[in-house]
């Protein structure tokens, strides 16, 4: 005998603001509750994005195959 159900939730990843529009109405068609959620990254994510463009946009860069001896290469 089961007592009750367990529900689940999913997550939704839309491609377009289009596909996003059309899960909404779709959504509230049906009558189904949804959340949405803003789309924002950590605090120290966004910091290191702010650093590198300083760095590119300053000249600070080097280029693929310097990265990979510098980091990737067997020592």
């Amino acid at each position: 005998m089961r007592i009750f159900d367990i529900m689940e939730s999913i997550l939704i990843h839309p491609e377009s603001a289009e596909q996003l529009k059309t899960v909404k109405a779709f959504l509230k068609a049906l009558n189904i509750q949804f959340e949405p959620q803003p789309n924002t990254l950590p605090p120290h994510v966004l910091k290191g994005i702010e650093e590198s463009i300083k760095q590119h946009e300053s000249g600070q860069t080097i280029s693929l195959k310097e990265f990979k001896e510098k980091h990737l290469s067997n020592k």
